[in-house]
C-alpha cells in the first residue's frame, strides 16, 4: 500500500503539478497567493451522492465518447453509476451518456476457491481515503483483490492500468450482459483475435426514452498475453486470464458505434503508444486549455474551486458519437445505416456528431456560455443538430443512439441555433436552416410531440395552440407522451416562436415574422387576471377548477404555476402589464424570492425530491430549469438592483460549496446547471437566449473581483474581455455604476458586438 501511495503522489506531481513555461497561463491565484492549475481546482465529487448515470465524470475528455469511471451502482436511483455513499465497486464502464451505457470490466484475481463463483461474486469494497480523482484520471484500490486500479482516456479510447498483487492469477471480467445505468446490456460478445487482442460488441436495449436498440463495438489491446478466455453459460459474460501478473497490466479499450474496425482505428489514431502517464498529462493539458479560457481573481479558495467545477460540468455529459474518420451511427430511419461526416482538407471531420439530452433550458445556460467562451463547440453542436435533420427530417431536441428521443417538449433547439446565427458562428445556408427550423414549429414538426412521444403527434397539442392560441389541459385526445401540460407548453411555444421570428426578420420574411410574432403573444391566453398567475384551461376555454398555484406538474412542465408564470423571456414588459404594472410584478416576484429563500431556492437536494410535499410548493426553484431565469426578471422590469441582490443570494445558497451531498440538486442535465452557475458568478445573463440581432447581456453581480475571458480568435477578436468588480465583497452586491472601456454604460446591459471586440467592463460595487 505504501508503494502505491508513493507512486500515486509521483503521478499527481508529474501530471498536475509540473507546468512548463508554455503553460504558465494555466494558473489561478486565490486571496492567499496559492497557485494551482485549473484542473487541480475541479472537485469531481460534487453532488455525487445524488448523481444520475451521465452526471459523474472522472477519466474523461471534454465531450468524450468514452466516459470511463467506476460504477458503485449498476441499477440504482435515477440510473446512477457512481454514488458517493456506496462503498462497493461493481465495475469500470466506458459509456455514461444520455440513455446509453456499456462495456463494463472488472479486474480480479482468480484462485481455486473463487473461480467457480467469480462471474457473480466479484464486487469489491473501496475507500475514499485512498481514492484520487481529477479531470481525466481516476485511481482506486479494490480492497478485495488488492488491485491498484488507474483509469484515463482519450476521446474514444479508455486506458486502464492495473497493479495486481504478486503471486496471484490476474484476470479481467468483461460483464457485457448486465443491467447498466439506464438500459440493459445484452447480446454481448467477446472474441480473442491474437495473444493480446480481443474485440466484441454489446447491444444497448431500447428504453422508454430511446426507442431503438443500439450497438457499441469495441477493440481491446493489452500489454501482456491473454492465456485463456472463458464464457460463463449462466451470465453470458467473459473472464480473461493474463500472463505475467507481476508487472503492471495496461489495457486499451477503443469504442465505436459503427464497427470493430473503426474501434481499432480510433485506437491507432488516438493512442498508438503505451505511455499511461502521457495520456494523463495530455488530458490535463486539454482540460486546462478549456478551463483556462476564463480566469478569475478574488473570492475564497472554495469559490474558485467551485467555479472551475461548474465550468468543468458545462463541458460534460453531451457525448461525441462519431469515429476519428467521421463515420457515425444514423438510427433515424427504418434501417440502421452508417453515415459519413464531411471531411476537411486533412481528412478529418469538419465537426463532431453528438449524443445529447434536451436543449430545454439551454437558452439561459449553454447558449450564452458556449457562445461567448467556446464558440467552436457551439458551432459543432449546431452542425450536429443539422446533420440529424438531413438524415431524419427534423432538427432534434435531444438525440440518443443516433436517433430522436423527443425528450421534454417544444422546439428547444430553435433558440440554440438562432443564437449561433446571431452571434455569427453559423453564416452559411441560413435560408435552408430557417425553413427546417420552421418545420418544427408547424403541424408535422417536433412541437406536436410531448415528451418521448415516438409514434403519435397528439401530446404536444400544437393544433390547438395554432387554432385557439393555447394548448388545453388536459389534451382531449388522451394521454400519449410525457409532459402534456398545456399551460406550460403554451408558454414554451410562445417563446420559441418569438426566437424563430427573429431569424425570419433577419432573412426578410416579413409575413412569417408577423405570423410568429403574433403566436409569441399566446402566453397571454393562459394568464388569469383573477388569480394573478398563469393557469391551465381546458379545450372549452374554462379555467382549471380548484386551482392551486403551488401544485406541482398540474398544467406546467416540471413546475408549479408560481414558478412557471415568469417564463416569458421574450416579453416580460407584456407580462408585467398583465399583472397591473411593473411595481406589482416586482412586488409579487420579490415575495416569491423571500419565500423561496427559506428553502435555499431549491426543491430539495435531488430531482426526485421535487414532488415531496415539503418542496413541491416552493415558488422559485433553482434545482430545475423552468424558473432559473427569475433573478434576472427584475432587471427586465426596471429593478436591476433586485437582480443583483437575488442573483448573488442564489449563488451563495445554491451554487456555492464543495460537497458530495449537494451541488446541483441532482438535475445538472449535461452542463445546463454548471453553465448557469458560471454565468451568474461572472455577472452576465441573456434573458431571451441571445437571439437579438446583436445579442444583449444583462449585467448582474459578479462573485469575483476580476474575470478575464480569452476570446477565440477564429471567431472573435484575438483579445481579452475583462470584468472588474471594484470594491466587491459579500456585502457589496449592488452595481452602482458601469463603464465600458472608460465610457459610462447605460442600462446595465452590454452587447455581444462590444464584448467580442475585447475590452474592459468596470463595475463599482456597493452595499446598497
Amino acid at each position: 500500500m505504501d508503494k502505491r501511495k508513493l507512486y500515486l503522489q509521483v503521478i499527481i506531481y508529474l501530471t498536475l503539478g509540473t507546468i512548463s513555461s508554455c503553460q504558465q497561463k494555466v494558473k489561478t491565484v486565490d486571496k492567499h497567493g496559492e497557485q494551482k492549475t485549473y484542473s487541480e481546482l475541479v472537485y469531481p465529487l460534487l453532488d455525487s451522492e445524488n448523481s444520475r448515470w451521465f452526471f459523474f465524470s472522472s477519466a474523461s475528455r471534454p465531450f468524450g465518447m468514452v466516459n470511463l469511471s467506476p460504477d458503485t451502482e449498476i441499477d440504482g436511483a435515477w440510473g446512477s453509476g457512481y454514488r458517493y455513499k456506496t462503498d462497493t465497486i461493481r465495475g469500470f464502464s466506458h459509456i455514461h451518456a444520455w440513455q446509453m451505457s456499456g462495456i463494463s470490466v472488472m479486474p480480479v484475481t482468480v484462485s481455486a476457491a473463487n473461480e467457480s463463483t467469480i462471474f457473480e461474486d466479484f464486487y469489491s469494497k473501496f475507500s475514499h481515503e485512498t481514492e484520487r480523482i481529477s479531470p481525466g484520471y481516476h485511481y482506486v484500490d479494490l480492497d478485495r483483490f488488492k488491485i491498484a486500479s488507474e483509469l484515463t482516456s482519450t476521446t474514444r479510447v479508455g486506458l486502464h492500468q492495473y497493479t495486481y498483487p504478486e503471486d496471484s492469477q490476474s484476470a479481467i471480467l468483461f460483464n457485457l450482459n448486465t443491467m447498466l445505468g439506464p438500459c440493459e446490456n445484452m447480446d454481448g460478445e467477446l472474441t480473442q483475435n491474437s495473444d493480446n487482442e480481443l474485440s466484441g460488441k454489446v447491444v444497448m436495449d431500447a428504453t422508454h426514452r430511446r426507442p431503438k436498440p443500439f450497438t457499441v463495438y469495441f477493440k481491446v489491446l493489452l500489454n501482456t498475453d491473454v492465456t485463456s478466455v472463458k464464457k460463463d453459460d449462466k451470465t453470458g459474460n467473459y473472464l480473461i486470464k493474463l500472463d505475467d501478473p507481476r508487472k503492471k497490466v495496461l489495457m486499451k479499450v477503443g469504442v465505436s458505434y459503427t464497427s470493430v474496425e473503426n474501434a481499432g482505428l480510433n485506437i491507432e489514431e488516438e493512442m498508438p503508444h503505451w505511455d499511461f502517464d502521457k495520456v494523463v498529462r495530455e488530458s490535463t493539458e486539454e482540460w486546462n486549455g478549456l478551463l483556462g479560457r476564463i480566469k478569475v481573481e478574488g473570492g475564497t479558495a472554495t469559490d474558485q474551486r467551485r467555479f472551475y467545477t461548474d465550468l468543468w460540468h458545462s463541458l460534460q455529459g453531451r457525448r461525441i458519437i462519431n469515429d476519428v474518420n467521421g463515420a457515425y451511427p444514423d438510427n433515424t430511419g427504418e434501417v440502421f445505416r452508417i453515415g459519413q461526416l464531411p471531411l476537411d482538407s486533412n481528412g478529418k471531420p469538419e465537426f463532431n456528431h453528438f449524443n445529447s439530452d434536451s436543449y430545454w433550458g439551454a437558452q439561459w445556460t449553454i447558449n450564452t456560455l458556449w457562445g461567448l467562451v467556446y464558440p467552436e463547440i457551439k458551432q459543432q453542436f449546431v452542425y450536429s443538430l443539422l446533420q440529424y435533420q438531413k438524415d431524419g427530417g427534423l432538427v432534434p431536441r435531444g438525440p440518443s443512439g443516433g436517433n430522436y428521443t423527443y425528450v421534454m417538449t417544444g422546439a428547444s433547439s430553435t433558440p440554440f441555433i438562432v443564437s449561433a446565427i446571431q452571434e455569427g458562428l453559423v453564416t452559411e445556408d441560413l435560408e435552408s436552416i430557417y425553413q427546417i427550423l420552421k418545420k418544427n414549429h408547424m403541424i408535422g414538426g417536433i412541437m406536436e410531440k410531448a415528451g418521448y412521444e415516438h409514434h403519435t403527434n397528439y401530446g404536444g397539442g400544437l393544433k390547438y395552440y395554432i387554432e385557439n392560441g393555447y394548448v388545453p389541459y388536459p389534451i382531449p385526445e388522451g394521454k400519449f407522451g410525457g409532459h402534456q401540460d398545456g399551460a406550460g407548453l403554451t408558454m414554451e411555444y410562445a417563446y420559441q416562436d418569438w426566437t424563430l421570428a427573429q431569424l425570419a426578420k433577419k432573412l426578410g420574411h416579413e409575413a412569417d415574422y408577423g405570423y410568429f410574432i403574433k403566436r409569441s403573444e399566446n402566453f397571454k391566453n393562459v394568464y388569469d387576471e383573477t388569480t394573478g398567475w398563469m393557469r391551465p384551461k381546458n379545450v372549452e376555454g374554462e379555467w382549471l377548477e380548484k386551482f392551486d398555484p403551488y401544485q406541482y406538474k398540474v398544467g406546467f412542465v416540471e413546475a408549479n404555476a408560481a414558478q412557471a408564470t415568469w417564463f416569458v423571456p421574450h416579453n416580460l414588459e407584456g407580462l408585467a402589464e398583465l399583472m397591473g404594472g411593473r411595481d406589482k410584478a416586482v412586488q409579487q416576484l420579490n415575495g416569491q424570492f423571500e419565500e423561496a429563500s427559506k428553502l435555499d431556492f431549491t426543491a430539495g437536494t435531488s430531482h426526485d425530491l421535487e414532488e415531496h410535499p415539503e418542496y413541491r410548493k416552493i415558488p422559485i426553484n433553482y434545482g430545475n430549469q423552468p424558473s432559473i431565469q427569475t433573478a434576472f426578471v427584475f432587471h427586465q422590469i426596471g429593478r436591476p438592483d433586485l437582480t443583483q441582490y437575488w442573483s448573488r443570494n442564489v449563488v451563495r445558497e445554491t451554487f456555492s460549496g464543495l460537497s458530495p451531498s449537494t451541488g446541483y440538486n441532482g438535475d445538472e442535465d449535461q452542463g445546463l446547471m454548471g453553465s448557469l452557475a458560471v454565468m451568474m458568478k461572472i455577472g452576465l445573463f441573456q434573458m431571451n437566449g441571445g437571439v437579438d440581432e446583436d445579442p444583449v447581456y444583462q449585467i448582474g453581480s459578479p462573485l469575483f473581483d476580476k474575470i478575464s475571458i480569452d476570446l477565440n480568435p477564429d471567431f472573435y477578436s484575438n483579445a481579452t474581455f475583462t470584468i472588474e468588480a471594484d470594491n466587491n465583497s459579500e456585502e457589496n452586491v449592488y452595481v452602482k455604476s458601469a463603464k465600458w472601456n472608460n465610457e459610462v454604460l447605460e442600462g446595465y446591459v452590454i452587447h455581444n458586438s462590444q464584448i467580442t471586440k475585447g475590452g474592459r467592463l468596470v463595475l463599482q460595487m456597493a452595499d446598497q
